[in-house]
């Protein structure tokens, strides 16, 4: 596998995290990191290594001997930074959520495709090696049909209304932020549901908890609850007709997953801690596909990424909650 060449964009706790994985992952040179403070920028690349500071988006963008663009800004910034991006010539790596909405996130695959470059979502739990011995289970019948999902994933936030996470001029909210995660998990064991049903506590123009629940013509329905308001164990369940999957608290980073008959019996464990924070995962996927010349990666294809969004837009239709700007 050849050798490729990484920039980030943004210089913030989640940047760091992804920078620690390229910095133990084989084959990845650590090129360039922009911030729109020349020094926040500076200080990042000589705490992780890479070779080049720039103080705008744009010049980074342009840098001809970047490979890959890891786009780290806030959620509303992610459209017009990676059309920044892939107008340059860049692939990307753009983190979750991906866009505000179906429409931008259209736009941005309909791009990358024009330009004939890589585009992903950062959505590392796809890439993980527990959700995909998961995917092998179901895949293989050891559950039978599936009939229920449950996933939760909320934590307790104090309320600060100067935290992106609180912002709805960041895309700020529940929704995009952590539901994003219960919604691929559910989306990648049964796909596109057939209706949804959603509410959500609206504050200050986001959602600061949410309850989504989508049923399936089978007869199977996922239940997916979010929010900032209570700490929840972020578990999460599948359970079929033969058997059931339960992974560990923290489902989506976990390192545990357990698969059992209908009595709880368990006929299967498996276990694999990260060899770094388990972004490398990520990583690895993403230097394998453009190694092979892959526009898309098979493990988080924009079809999913796209299905994902559109139920999101569904849920703040009946709530009635838009962005600024859309």
């Amino acid at each position: 596998m050849k050798t490729i060449n990484w920039g980030i964009i943004g210089t913030g706790r989640i940047a760091h995290t992804f920078a620690d994985a390229l910095e133990n992952t084989e084959n990845a040179c650590l090129k360039a990191v922009a911030s729109r403070s020349l020094k926040k920028a500076q200080d990042f690349a000589k705490n992780h290594g890479f070779q080049k500071a720039y103080s705008s988006y744009s010049e980074l963008a342009q840098d001809t001997d970047i490979d890959v663009v890891y786009i780290a800004t806030p959620m509303a910034s992610h459209y017009n930074d990676t059309l920044l991006c892939l107008n340059s010539g860049r692939n990307v790596l753009c983190e979750k959520s991906i866009s505000l909405n179906s429409e931008q996130l259209f736009q941005m695959h309909d791009l990358a495709q024009q330009k004939n470059l890589f585009f992903m979502e950062a959505m590392w739990m796809k890439c993980r090696p527990v959700f995909l011995k998961a995917k092998e289970w179901v895949n293989s019948g050891k559950i039978g049909e599936i009939r229920y999902i449950k996933a939760d994933f909320s934590n307790f936030v104090s309320y600060d209304p100067n935290d992106r996470l609180f912002r709805p001029d960041c895309g700020g909210g529940a929704l995009l932020d952590l539901a994003v995660y219960p919604l691929t998990f559910s989306h990648a064991f049964l796909g596109v549901p057939d209706e949804i049903v959603s509410s959500a506590n609206i504050r200050s123009g986001i959602d600061v908890s949410n309850s989504i629940l989508l049923r399936y013509k089978n007869g199977a329905f996922a239940s997916l609850d979010s929010g900032f308001e209570v700490q929840l164990s972020n578990n999460a369940v599948i359970a079929g007709t033969e058997g059931i999957i339960s992974f560990g608290n923290w489902f989506h980073c976990t390192d545990h997953v357990t698969l059992t008959d209908l009595y709880g019996n368990v006929l299967e464990d498996f276990i694999c801690e990260n060899e770094v924070n388990g972004y490398e995962y990520e990583v690895c996927e993403v230097q394998r596909c453009l190694s092979e010349g892959m526009l898309e990666s098979p493990l988080v294809p924009y079809s999913g990424t796209c299905d994902v969004m559109r139920i999101m837009d569904e849920c703040r239709r009946q709530w009635g909650l838009v962005f600024p700007g859309e």
